[in-house]
């Protein structure tokens, strides 16, 4: 047997060898399968969901940086921005994050020339009214920041726009995606804590000079023409919001309130604290909205006849102020942020009940009971509903 032949035989048995190991391994380790069926060999790839199309009005509101948070996720796309006050056109947070081309100073040119899906509002309080004129004509949704109008006839006129024009009027409000609030409107419509006989809510900081909010917001935010109010609109409509949802939509019998001016040096046009008391039947609303406390805070407290929840901050919820607390998990999508809120409400996706946090009816009820709270600290007595 020659060189030649000897190496033949040998590969040709080490081959063997590797062609034993492979089906030994076969044996020990059986093929995993999947129950999904096989896809066509020219079936499309499956395409990224186009990113929802929204323009954007105003954009001196603080809470602007929402929008940057989602365009930078892909969530959405703006294709158009308007701004009536020259000065802050082109000097926003979006600048340089959309088309230069995508600026307006015309609101109606900007809305039929991009025809976004829907408009988010980051103007003045007092602007939503225009921007509901503009849209709800043309069939365009529409979510404004937190609350929905300065007052309540600027309410009822938004609310009657787009009812008649079958447009979704939606109010944004931070405390909607915390997953701690819907922990407690879970235990209380399970009948946790029983019956709820009173609720108190907290809202506030040091003020907005003192937190550095920017010249553009602050030019309106402590306007009450512009605002409606000080703290008893920046920050009592969370309380009003929440009781309204936590009631099922109902509106208090009476409103009374207390608005207080402790630093008019800073903010000597608009209160800047305010204590408002909502009468229910069977059930009593405390409210307060400051612009004066040492501390941020949003937390609130539910009393039941057979037990209490203490909402600590958005994900902690107690029995008790000084008991563990249950770390709540966070919200899914939708409902864990309000772009993606929006889309699915104008796509069909979920449905708004009108006790809803971010629903039209909710949201006038809020204004309602604010625009009777500052009547009332101006009378000094209870305004019936």
């Amino acid at each position: 047997m020659n060189n030649h032949f000897k190496k033949l035989l040998a590969a040709v048995a080490a081959l063997m060898a590797l062609i034993g190991l492979g089906l030994t391994a076969l044996e020990a380790e059986p093929l995993k399968t999947t129950n999904e069926p096989l896809k066509a060999a020219n079936e499309p790839l499956p395409t990224s969901i186009e990113p929802f199309k929204i323009a954007v009005a105003g954009v001196t509101h603080g809470h602007l940086g929402g929008v940057l948070s989602q365009l930078s996720k892909g969530d959405i796309q703006v294709v158009g921005v308007w701004e009536a006050d020259p000065r802050y056109i082109h000097k926003n947070s979006l600048v340089g994050k959309v088309p230069e081309s995508a600026f307006y100073s015309d609101l109606g040119k900007m809305l039929d020339e991009t025809k976004p899906e829907a408009v988010v509002a980051y103007g003045s309080i007092k602007e939503h009214l225009t921007v509901v004129e503009a849209c709800a004509p043309r069939g365009i949704h529409v979510m404004v920041e937190k609350p929905l109008a300065t007052t309540f006839k600027d309410a009822q006129k938004m609310a009657a726009l787009a009812r008649k024009h079958g447009i979704f009027l939606m109010t944004n409000y931070e405390t909607t995606w915390y997953s701690s609030n819907h922990y407690v409107k879970k235990v209380v419509d399970e009948g946790g804590i029983g019956p709820i006989f009173r609720i108190e809510v907290y809202d506030g900081h040091r003020g907005p000079v003192e937190i550095g909010c920017s010249e553009e917001f602050l030019e309106w935010l402590t306007d009450p023409v512009q605002n409606g109010g000080g703290a008893v609109m920046d920050f009592g409509c969370y309380g009003a919001n929440l009781a309204t949802w936590l009631l099922g939509g109902k509106r208090p019998t009476s409103v009374y309130a207390v608005l207080q001016r402790n630093k008019p040096e800073i903010y000597p046009k608009v209160d800047d604290d305010a204590t408002i008391v909502l009468e229910y039947p069977g059930a009593t609303v405390e409210i307060n909205a400051s612009w004066c406390w040492p501390i941020d805070r949003k937390d609130m407290y539910v009393y039941g006849m057979k037990g209490l929840l203490y909402q600590a901050d958005p994900r902690n919820v107690s029995m008790s102020r000084n008991a563990p607390g249950e770390v709540t998990p966070e919200l899914a999508a939708p409902y864990d942020n309000p772009y993606h809120y929006l889309e699915a409400v104008v796509h069909g996706k979920i449905k708004v009940v009108p006790a809803d946090l971010s629903a039209l009816e909710n949201n006038v009820t809020v204004v309602e009971i604010l625009s009777a709270a500052v009547k009332s600290a101006k009378t000094g007595k209870p305004v019936k509903l």
